[in-house]
């Protein structure tokens, strides 16, 4: 076995995140992984600098020397930018069958116990995939002061995935972060704009471990909610902490239906990005937002958040990234069958793990999964018939119809802008201009047939 010529740039990554992670209990950052990527093929700290858009003496004075100490304590041996390469192949070659000896323990294998795709990538997973720069953007855009950053894709593109991520990056700054999940929130105090930005206040506070001083500073005879919550934010919370702070707000859409608040809420935001711009104060505060499409009531463009800042489409992966997200999984695809599979699925990120899950796993081959996908047989059919419920409620009620007509034609239809809206969100329909067909050929087989 030619060892050199096997030891590729994957390989590299997924030891080092295996040895850090079994030696010392913790993850490389996304940052050191661009840095250590960087490094393979030789760039320098100026070349990665310019590449990442990040400060050359943040690279080389903070982040490479914190990486290459880290990876010295985890292999065992002093590594730096230079050596790197030949210490985890050495790591590597420890892994490899028995009749290759080693004193040092085999670390378990990054797929022994490959977890069930359900929900966010937990940080430094292998089966993150990244996605061309876009989080290199964010984490140059989440660093200027008071930045907006809106993430909108439909539900299970990874959403939530690529925002813990910003957090996290911006905890590597030494900033304060919050991360609030809005679908999380009692419907009763969604439909009060009183009630839910005291929850706001109180649930930021809390995740800062700040003391509850609402009474203190809510003046419920003089002002209306919207400046009682900014003078709680300017005057206790953000002076309190005397830092920058990101607040990642996921699943926005859950206040969309609610037009009793959305409008002063999202002017709230919109006014606090907007005073980023001329105050010192403001301009510690840093809003990251998720939504699964565009908010469908109607807001005052200057008052809106959702024609500011930096927008951020989650698109689906394309045939290389699906490549590389089988290799992950330990299946050695070739495009063949990486195209079959892109054929039912498209480049949706759940449905392709969940696919890769149950190969990987023996419960199912790629032939046999493609002909149930659909069925009531296949491994999809929880997911879709999740989906079928949906379209039952009463809270969408004339989606049925509205999809029916979209899976029974050819070409793409043309639907209400609500319908659009809603089955957008829900991750069933793609747009094209002013017309939608289905997301991927699972969904149009599926309620063709039992819709």
């Amino acid at each position: 076995m030619n060892s050199k010529s096997a030891f590729t740039w994957e390989k590299a990554k997924q030891v080092a995140e295996q040895i850090v992670f079994n030696n010392l209990g913790e993850h490389l950052k996304d940052i050191e992984i661009d840095v250590l990527q960087g490094s393979w093929p030789g760039l320098t700290y100026e070349k990665m600098a310019e590449q990442y858009h990040l400060s050359v003496n943040y690279l080389r004075g903070d982040v490479g020397p914190h990486l290459w100490r880290k990876l010295s304590e985890a292999l065992g041996e002093e590594v730096t930018k230079t050596n790197f390469k030949g210490a985890l192949e050495r790591a590597w070659e420890r892994q490899l069958p028995p009749h290759i000896h080693s004193n040092v323990k085999q670390p378990k294998s990054p797929l022994a116990e490959l977890p069930f795709p359900d929900g966010s990538v937990p940080l430094g997973s292998l089966f993150y995939v990244e996605r061309d720069g876009l989080e290199s953007v964010c984490y140059e855009t989440v660093v200027k002061p008071a930045s907006l950053i809106r993430i909108k894709a439909p539900k299970l593109m990874g959403k939530t995935s690529l925002l813990t991520r910003i957090l996290a990056y911006a905890e590597s700054q030494n900033y304060q972060t919050v991360y609030l999940d809005l679908s999380s929130v009692e419907r009763a105090i969604l439909t009060d704009l009183d009630k839910f930005v005291r929850w706001l206040c109180l649930m930021v506070g809390r995740k800062l471990k700040l003391e509850n001083r609402l009474k203190d500073y809510w003046d419920t005879e003089i002002l209306g909610s919207n400046d009682n919550c900014t003078v709680y934010f300017e005057e206790y919370l953000l002076p309190e902490i005397d830092c920058p702070l990101v607040l990642g707000l996921d699943e926005v859409d859950r206040i969309f239906p609610y037009n009793q608040v959305i409008e002063d809420f999202f002017g709230m935001l919109r006014s606090w990005h907007e005073k980023g711009k001329i105050s010192e104060q403001w301009k510690q505060l840093r809003l990251v937002m998720a939504h699964s499409t565009e908010v469908y009531i109607p807001l005052d463009m200057n008052q809106s958040p959702f024609n500011a800042g930096l927008p951020v489409p989650l698109l689906e992966f394309d045939h290389k990234q699906v490549i590389d997200l089988a290799h992950v999984h330990g299946l050695n695809w070739n495009d063949t069958q990486v195209k079959e599979l892109m054929n039912i699925v498209g480049g949706h990120p759940y449905l392709l793990r969940l696919a890769m899950y149950e190969v990987y796993t023996a419960k199912a081959t790629l032939k046999q999964l493609l002909q149930d996908a659909s069925t009531e047989a296949g491994i999809y059919s929880n997911h879709l018939r999740s989906y079928l419920e949906m379209l039952h409620s009463e809270e969408t009620q004339g989606l049925k119809e509205a999809l029916k007509k979209v899976v029974t034609s050819l070409e793409p239809v043309e639907l209400n802008s609500m319908q659009i809206y809603k089955l957008h969100s829900m991750g069933l329909v793609q747009q094209q201009d002013n017309q939608v067909m289905p997301r991927c050929n699972l969904y149009r087989e599926y309620f063709h047939r039992v819709l």
